[in-house]
C-alpha cells in the first residue's frame, strides 16, 4: 500500500433537499455542479471517484461511481465505501470533498493527497469535514464512528487531523472561495459570479 497516494472522493449521496434534490447534477455554468469538483481531481493528476447511493440523482458519470449502502444516511457511509475503494486500489487514503464545492483548486487537492495523514479543513475557527483527507488504515475507526452515529466532524477530529486553516489554503486561493458550498439556488447565482471572476 502507497500511504502517500491517495484516491479523490467526492461524497454525493445526501438528498440536498434545500436545493430542491439531486444537487450533484445542478447546472452551475452549463455542467453539472458534481464536475467541478472531479475536474479538479483530474487536473491535478489524482483518481477520482463519485460515493453515492443507487437512488442518487446523478449526471451521467461514465463507471466513476462507487456505490454505498441506503442506509444509513450518513456522511460517514460514503467516506467508509470511499476508504473501502481506496484499500481496494492499495492507496493510502482518500481525500474527501463534498460534490457542492465547486471552487476547489487542483493545487489544493494535489497537496492534501501529499500530506501523510488525516487532515480537515478549518475556516475561521470552523472545521469542514467535508474537505478533508483521511487514511485507509482508519477505516475501522471510521466504521466504529459510523456505528456510533458519530457525525462526520466528530469522527475526523478523533482521527487527530493535521488542521489545514487559512495560512496554508492562501497558497490555493482565496480560503473563503476554496470552502464555498452549494445549498440554495442564490448559492449557485454567487458561485456563478466567483468561476466568472477567475476567468478574467
Amino acid at each position: 500500500m502507497n500511504e502517500r497516494w491517495a484516491i479523490v472522493a467526492v461524497l454525493a449521496g445526501g438528498r440536498g433537499s434545500r436545493l430542491g434534490g439531486g444537487k450533484a447534477r445542478a447546472v452551475l455554468g452549463g455542467q453539472a455542479l458534481i464536475t467541478y469538483p472531479l475536474s479538479a481531481a483530474r487536473e491535478a493528476g489524482l483518481e477520482a471517484i463519485v460515493v453515492a447511493k443507487r437512488s442518487s440523482r446523478l449526471p451521467s458519470l461514465a463507471g466513476r461511481v462507487r456505490y454505498e449502502p441506503e442506509q444509513p444516511e450518513h456522511p460517514l457511509t460514503g467516506v467508509v465505501r470511499a476508504l473501502e475503494y481506496a484499500r481496494e486500489r492499495g492507496a493510502g487514503g482518500a481525500v474527501l470533498i463534498a460534490c457542492d464545492m465547486p471552487l476547489v483548486t487542483p493545487g489544493l487537492l494535489r497537496w492534501l493527497a501529499e500530506l501523510p495523514g488525516a487532515a480537515m479543513v478549518q475556516l475561521e475557527g470552523r472545521p469542514e469535514p467535508a474537505l478533508a483527507r483521511v487514511r485507509s488504515s482508519h477505516l475501522p475507526q471510521l466504521r466504529a464512528s459510523l456505528l456510533a452515529e458519530k457525525s462526520l466532524g466528530a469522527a475526523i477530529v478523533e482521527l487527530e487531523p493535521k488542521i489545514v486553516d487559512e495560512r496554508d489554503l492562501r497558497a490555493f486561493g482565496a480560503p473563503e472561495e476554496l470552502c464555498f458550498n452549494v445549498n440554495r439556488p442564490e448559492d449557485l447565482e454567487r458561485a456563478a459570479l466567483l468561476l466568472a471572476r477567475r476567468l478574467r
